[in-house]
């Protein structure tokens, strides 16, 4: 387990959504969907990724070679903003699990664990949840952005199943504007198959900046995916497996969150993820419903 759970005591935010019963069932796993529907207007959900260039497969082969698997700390960059850390709010300097900033055509939407905020079978909400993006040494550069509503697959909360342990976070506003409005946003992966270069990031508990990892991921079982990276160790659950970011647009594209199979990972050297299928996209669409 990858989160140190923060159940706080205020009066209940979240709000679970009755999914619709696509998962198991829903597209071959595995297989990049061409079925799959597009979210509300303006939301930005994809279903395919476009093949990287020669020049640029090379270099992600190259950086794979070098450096797959290594951890260190990620530097600020475009890509780590739109990472952050979940705070308990009244706790205020403690840190718990990761989140990421996606498009929606609310433009306040933020995808996590869901083990995260809510404990599943036999438990609750975390109610008091705030949202630091690009958290380093103290410093909140980009404020602290409350949650609003937490959507998570009414089956999780059921059943702790861990091929449904995604959540969804919508955000309020800051000083009038919308995170995605500060920060950007990257896109939502669906159906898009099991083995792709990713970089991920995430705050372990125990650390002040987030790390920074790139590898290649693998199937773990049918609806769970797999990555070797070390040292993500407690607090990066909900971590973020952004793939084909593109230099001009400033975009990647999340395909999973550190979660799912052993909430993440018994070891800090190896994590899981749901697969992001039909039933993620329902959830998200759920998500974008209320104002994400």
């Amino acid at each position: 387990m990858r989160s140190r759970m923060v159940l706080g005591a205020a009066a209940v935010l979240a709000l679970v959504s009755a999914c619709g019963s696509g998962h198991p069932g829903s597209s071959a796993a595995g297989t990049p969907s061409s079925a799959v529907t597009a979210g509300p207007s303006g939301s930005a959900v994809v279903t395919s990724l476009p093949t990287p260039s020669p020049w640029l497969q090379a270099r992600l082969q190259k950086a794979v070679s070098d450096h797959g698997g290594d951890s260190r700390t990620a530097r600020s960059t475009t890509v780590t903003a739109r990472v952050g850390a979940l705070f308990s709010h009244e706790g205020g300097t403690d840190h718990f699990c990761t989140g990421s900033v996606v498009q929606s055509s609310g433009g306040s939407l933020v995808v996590t664990a869901a083990h995260c905020v809510h404990g599943g079978k036999g438990g609750g909400y975390n109610t008091d949840v705030v949202f630091v993006p690009d958290y380093r040494n103290g410093s909140r550069p980009e404020g602290e952005w409350p949650v609003s509503r937490i959507v998570v697959d009414q089956r999780w909360a059921d059943s702790s199943d861990p091929d449904l342990d995604v959540a969804f976070l919508v955000l309020g506003t800051v000083d009038g504007k919308k995170v995605s409005q500060v920060l950007g946003a990257n896109k939502l992966g669906i159906g898009l198959g099991f083995t792709h270069t990713v970089v991920l990031t995430g705050y372990p508990s125990t650390a002040d900046a987030p790390l920074g990892c790139i590898n290649t991921t693998s199937r773990q079982s049918t609806y769970q995916l797999r990555i070797a990276c070390k040292a993500f160790s407690g607090g990066t659950s909900g971590s973020p497996w952004l793939t084909g970011f593109d230099r001009a647009t400033h975009t990647g594209t999340v395909i999973g969150v550190i979660g799912g199979y052993q909430e993440g990972g018994d070891t800090a050297d190896v994590s899981y993820s749901p697969y992001f299928d039909s039933d993620v996209l329902t959830l998200y669409n759920k998500a974008v419903s209320l104002g994400g």
